[in-house]
Order: structure tokens, then sequence, then C-alpha cells
């Protein structure tokens, strides 16, 4: 093999080198996932001079926002493994029994739910509206960005759970959608 410069690969030092300077501490990067677990945070982005840094987590539940690891984050079955008794915002209705061939679609962040992307204009959905996995069904407004949700499973929207302005919580039913 012709000698000559060996690649290299950052932050793996080639041959026992110091890592690459331009890789991010790993300590920091440990301290910033810290504070995302303890404060509950599923995107953190830092900026300065010298390093961007973009950190997402995955949820223990449905979510249905676009991300890389959006394999690991979509769980369809979670909503329907809860006994119906057993959900808090269940108001006791008499159609549970239905409701439970039914699948939701939940927030996958606290913020502020809106049906509609300005207030001249007609909502996402409606019900009885058919929707496929790319339908975007709602907005999510989290510290300021506007998150458009989408259906993430095919169906016909039979009940929307929400009002436009209303506070929403990580995994609260926003729509129950009959599958197709």
């Amino acid at each position: 093999m012709p000698a000559g410069p060996r690649p290299r690969f950052p932050g793996r030092g080639g041959n026992g080198d110091a890592p690459d300077t331009n890789m991010i501490d790993i300590r920091k990067l440990k301290e910033l996932v810290r504070l995302m677990v303890e404060n509950e945070l599923s995107e953190l982005d830092l900026r300065d001079e010298q390093e961007t840094v973009t950190i997402k987590r995955g949820h223990q539940g449905p979510a249905y926002i676009t991300a890389p690891n959006m394999g690991q984050m979509a769980m369809p079955a979670a909503p329907a493994a809860r006994p119906a008794g057993d959900d808090a915002s269940d108001n006791g209705s008499a159609d549970t029994g239905e409701d439970a061939l039914l699948v939701a679609i939940e927030s996958p962040m606290v913020g502020t739910f809106y049906s509609r992307a300005n207030p001249d204009s007609d909502s996402f959905v409606k019900i009885g509206a058919g929707i496929g996995p790319d339908t975007v069904v709602c907005l999510v407004e989290a510290m300021k960005v506007f998150n458009e949700i989408k259906a993430e499973t095919s169906g016909t929207i039979e009940k929307i759970l929400v009002k436009d302005g209303d506070s929403v919580e990580f995994g609260q039913k926003l729509f129950l959608v009959r599958p197709s």
C-alpha cells in the first residue's frame, strides 16, 4: 500500500492521537442529557461562537412529530393498552366501549393546541375527515415554536377532544380516529 496520510475520523483521534478538538466534551454532553432528563425536555439546541449542539430525546409514548428517531417514538398500540376506566381524562361517557375501537392521536409535548394555521383559515381537520399518516391534524405551540402534529395513522376523525387555544399536556388525547 502506498505511504501517505491516513484518513482521520472526527473524534476518533486516528492512531492514538488526541481526540479531534472540534468534538464536544463528553462531560458537557452528559451534563446536557442529565439536565434534559431532569427538566423533561425533548429537544435542546445550544449555540455559541465555538459550538452548536442539538440533542433530541425519544419519548416513552406515542409521538407524532417528525424526528430522526421516529421509529422509537411511535407506538400506536400504547393507547389501547390502558384500560378505559383508568384514564383521568375519561368523563365516564356511555360510549367507552365504542371508543375502545378508536385510536388516539396524543400530544407529543406540553403546549397550546391550535386547530388551524391562523384565525382566518379553516381547521386542519374536522369530524368525519379522512386522514393519512402524513396529514397535519393540528399545531401545538411550545416556547413560541409552532409544531405541526401529523396523524401517523390512517382513518376517519371521530372526535376532537380539545378546543382551539386549550393548553395540552404530553400524552393528552387530542383526537380519536376510526382506523381504516
